[in-house]
């Protein structure tokens, strides 16, 4: 647990540094600030209020407390062993197997579970599940990523201006202050934007390992998480969420499973990491605990 947590700081360090490197060469502090500040008012906008934009783009409706009478059941027992606030429960009405938590904080935490997903799983399964998204909640993980894109963001914004700078600068036969070229300003405007991505999409992997363990310490039942995971997988290919959708695939990381078919290339910019991965570190946990 130590090990992924110390990955995240080690990781938002990174994004910061390439914040710092990229505003001193567009134009020192100013530059820095004046997308940091950006940066900080688009995404401070999506912490507050991202939790109900996430849930009014799934159509998701308040979970039936009658008919799903053993999830709330299941939701409390979880809450109360985690020392957590009980969340909102919702359901999405989709055949894609999956869930999701969102929520800035634990007092004003939702775990979202689709109609695919109460099908497929048994109660056990379930709980894994269950545990896993409330670990998300415990680990402030939306506050986590909330940094981590108001820095990516920032640093997308620095890159735009720097690529705008350069076009500029060609017309000049003089280089900028920093000593960069114009051509050498838009290598460093491209990769820079890809670096911070990759970063972020780290976090997001490390964040995923980190919810299985902590779920599976309040569980005690590593399997039961491993063989949901392994019927999520294999459903993939039979329900999944469509490329061209967009606006789902910017909440991608929100879900406990990666919601789209992704090949080989797509694998390194995937939110999520492998589910063989995952599925093999909860087996290693299953070893020890027995």
């Amino acid at each position: 647990m130590w090990f992924n947590r110390i990955k995240t700081v080690i990781l938002l360090a990174s994004l910061s540094a390439l914040l710092i490197f990229l505003g001193n060469i567009f134009g020192g502090k100013v530059g820095l600030n004046i997308a940091l500040t950006m940066a900080l008012f688009m995404n401070g906008i999506a912490y507050f209020f991202s939790d109900k934009i996430v849930l009014r783009m799934y159509g998701a409706r308040p979970l039936d407390k009658q008919q799903y009478a053993y999830v709330y059941q299941q939701v409390k027992d979880l809450a109360q062993r985690m020392h957590l606030p009980i969340p909102r429960l919702w359901i999405v009405n989709t055949p894609v197997a999956n869930a999701f938590a969102t929520g800035r904080n634990p007092k004003h935490a939702s775990i979202a579970l689709t109609t695919g997903i109460l099908s497929l799983l048994d109660e056990n399964e379930l709980q894994g599940v269950i545990a896993h998204e409330l670990s998300h909640v415990k680990n402030r993980d939306i506050l986590v990523s909330t940094i981590a894109a108001t820095l990516a963001t920032a640093i997308g914004y620095l890159a735009y201006m720097l690529r705008y700078a350069a076009f500029w600068e060609s017309y000049s036969s003089n280089r900028n202050r920093n000593g960069h070229g114009p051509f050498t300003m838009i290598i460093i405007a491209i990769l820079m934007p890809i670096a911070a991505t990759i970063l972020q999409l780290s976090i997001s992997r490390s964040r995923e390992y980190l919810a299985d363990k902590t779920g599976v310490q309040c569980t005690h039942e590593p399997l039961a998480l491993a063989s949901a995971l392994k019927k999520l997988h294999r459903n993939l290919p039979h329900a999944h969420f469509q490329p061209n959708e967009r606006e789902k695939a910017s909440t991608a990381s929100l879900f406990i499973v990666f919601p789209f078919i992704s090949n080989g290339v797509l694998n390194l910019f995937s939110t999520h990491p492998p589910i063989n991965k995952r599925i093999a570190r909860l087996h290693a946990m299953a070893h020890k605990i027995f």
